[in-house]
């Protein structure tokens, strides 16, 4: 073997399997020796920790099923515990199931009743596998279980029926509820209501509304927040007020999810400024507006008026509200960042900080990131160091992208003080944190500062991973340091790691680059030794290298091996060829893979139609190259700038400069700007 063998197993190789026999080359002997007898043995010891869900399925699906749990459970080989229920309803494909299992944990441990959780994934679980229709069939194995359907029960499947359309439905249960028992109370009726509003049918639900006290049943504060709901989502704004009149009329205050409704409402129908009053209303009343409230207001804002706008609205409430949640600034700070404000975001970031709003993680990731990508880099590191200053913790990513951003820019001095503070500050203590790190470097080609890194890390005793090897050997192929690729090949085998695709893939690919073609093909027989299927893009690397050294032979031959192989070929596996045919002038021969490409459903990108544009017009095809050209469009790929350039040269170089103006007048209607032609 040349190729992986050539690159790692000489030298150091030899002396390291004189020192370490299982660090061999050969698969084989990487193999750690397994005591199968002793995995069996404590195979056992772990099966009451595993929910077997096959199993539960089986009960579950018998008519004895009922007996069959509590046989379980008295066996001790069920736990009910909020985890394993909620594990066991997920896991049921028939809908029918989970509505069992609900109601055998209700009966032994009644207290799940309450769990709004469970109830929660058991709706989830109705509502994926539904619907699960109230029939007698169903009622009867209730019964047989000695159970009775429940309004707790009932409220679930209906709440089901509802998310899955069934509005009718529901109505037509409520009115023959006798028939399993209940008789209809508030609870049911806020249940049908609610599911009436999530089928968008608002003036059904005002029917069930008005029927209510026919049945003897007063509708409660529920009652009106289901409705004020569905009116708001309506957008019809001045019936939820009079509903909230309503509902003051009848002894019922508004609380605060009835204002965060309201507010969502108002926002919705572009009518800000009573959404903002009603905060007031909320403060004069004593009600506290929770996160929600908040965020539908903002939300709702940055929705119905342009982003600049609703900040300075936004920035005036923050001002004459001196206490608010953290989510005020935070959802503040979201929409501006979404938004690309970078200069708005900066603005509130530091009123923020210096007001002592405490801001999550998530959020100052988010804007700080918007920063350095908006921002003059001068202004974002101000505002960094303003941050850090006053202990506000920045994370591992933040420092990195700015690093990243310094070091593009020239500045590699100030790149390195930002990291050399992040270090300092203890932020990189985990292989994680340092694989990004060397990752940031590897990515620029900063492989010295990446090396760096990974010595400061072996020093301060933090083990490397597999990621860690692949990281730094990717880098170093990029750059074309073959050496370095074998020292970390080395490194990788001492640690006791296994070269994965990733390992040969940036093998393979260092070794092309510096046209070690044949220790690179050797390499990709040896890696299925290892056990290690190549992918596309390791037959993408060869492919390209031999065309790009003229042997189009091979790299054909190499196409079929790797369809033969049974993985898939992509638009790259496909235009590396084409491109060289059409380089050679052979346009027959590229057609040809053309129609092979397309016959896979694979489509022609703008490097496929750059290199058959080129080689019509340089053989004088000007009318199929024109052809081609406008009809891009139509095959799903517009034109680039460059495939669009290399069409009006081409076309100019001929002498065709009027047919140059229409081309350029066409890219002109589709955005692409093109320098002016001269007339020479």
């Amino acid at each position: 073997m040349r190729g992986f063998s050539s690159v790692a197993s000489r030298a150091s190789f030899t002396n390291l399997s004189k020192q370490q026999n299982q660090h061999s080359l050969r698969p084989s002997n990487l193999e750690p020796s397994l005591n199968w007898n002793s995995i069996a043995a404590k195979k056992g010891n772990f099966r009451a920790s595993v929910i077997d869900h096959e199993y539960f399925t089986q009960i579950l699906a018998r008519k004895d099923w009922y007996l069959l749990l509590n046989h379980e459970y008295k066996a001790k080989r069920v736990t009910l515990n909020h985890q394993a229920v909620v594990s066991i309803l997920q896991n049921q494909e028939n809908p029918l199931h989970p509505i069992r299992f609900y109601i055998w944990v209700l009966n032994i441990c009644p207290s799940f009743a309450k769990n709004q959780s469970v109830k929660g994934v058991l709706g989830n679980v109705l509502y994926r596998k539904g619907p699960l229709l109230l029939s007698a069939e169903f009622v009867q194995d209730i019964r047989n279980s000695g159970n009775v359907i429940t309004v707790d029960l009932l409220c679930v499947l209906i709440g089901s029926w509802g998310r899955l359309g069934l509005g009718k439905y529901c109505v037509d249960i409520l009115e023959q509820v006798s028939y399993v028992g209940l008789a209809p109370n508030t609870r049911l009726y806020n249940a049908v209501i609610d599911a009436l509003i999530k089928c968008n049918s608002l003036d059904l639900a005002y029917l069930k509304f008005q029927q209510m006290q026919v049945d003897n049943c007063n509708p409660d504060r529920f009652t009106y927040n289901i409705l004020i709901h569905g009116v708001c989502k309506a957008g019809v704004v001045e019936e939820a007020l009079r509903l909230v009149k309503q509902m003051e009329g009848v002894g019922y205050s508004p609380n605060v999810f009835t204002y965060t409704i309201l507010v969502e409402g108002f926002c919705n129908a572009k009518r800000v400024d009573k959404a903002f009053e009603l905060f007031g209303v909320m403060k004069s009343r004593g009600i506290v507006p929770n996160e929600a409230t908040v965020r539908s207001l903002v939300n709702g804002v940055f929705r119905c008026m342009p982003p600049d706008k609703g900040f300075e609205l936004l920035s005036r409430w923050l001002e004459k509200e001196p206490v608010l949640p953290n989510v005020a600034c935070s959802s503040i700070l979201h929409c501006l960042s979404t938004n690309i404000l970078p200069s708005k975001a900066a603005q509130l970031l530091r009123i923020s900080i210096e007001r002592g709003y405490v801001l999550d993680n998530s959020t100052l990731n988010i804007v700080l990131t918007c920063l350095i990508k908006g921002l003059e880099l001068d202004a974002t590191c101000q505002m960094l160091d303003f941050i850090t200053a006053r202990g506000v913790k920045v994370s591992v990513d933040i420092y990195l992208a700015l690093a990243d951003a310094l070091y593009k820019a020239g500045r590699v001095e100030q790149g390195n003080g930002y990291l050399d503070q992040m270090f300092k500050d203890d932020l990189v203590s985990n292989t994680f944190y340092y694989n990004q790190v060397m990752d940031c470097f590897c990515k620029i080609k900063m492989m010295e500062k990446a090396s760096d890194a990974f010595k400061d890390m072996l020093q301060r005793g933090v083990t490397p991973n597999i990621v860690t090897f692949n990281t730094l050997i990717s880098g170093y192929s990029k750059v074309g340091e073959v050496n370095k690729v074998h020292e970390l090949l080395v490194m990788l085998l001492q640690h006791g790691f296994r070269p994965d695709i990733f390992t040969f893939s940036s093998l393979i690919d260092s070794l092309c680059r510096v046209n070690r073609i044949d220790d690179a093909l050797d390499c990709l027989t040896e890696m299925v030794e290892w056990g290690v299927a190549p992918n596309t893009v390791t037959y993408n690397t060869l492919i390209r290298a031999l065309c790009i050294l003229g042997d189009v032979g091979r790299s054909l031959k190499l196409l079929r091996k790797m369809q033969g192989d049974g993985i898939k070929a992509d638009v790259f596996s496909f235009n590396a060829l084409i491109q060289s045919f059409c380089r050679m002038n052979k346009i027959d021969e590229a057609q040809r893979l053309l129609v092979s490409m397309l016959t896979l459903d694979l489509s022609p990108n703008n490097h496929t139609y750059g290199a058959f544009i080129r080689a019509l017009c340089n053989s004088g095809r000007f009318d199929e190259a024109k052809k081609l050209f406008f009809s891009m469009e139509a095959n799903g790929c517009i034109p680039n700038v460059l495939t669009c350039k290399l069409y009006l040269d081409s076309i100019i170089q001929s002498g065709r400069t009027e047919e140059a103006q229409d081309v350029l007048r066409e890219c002109r209607k589709r955005g692409t700007l093109l320098e002016p032609i001269t007339s020479s």
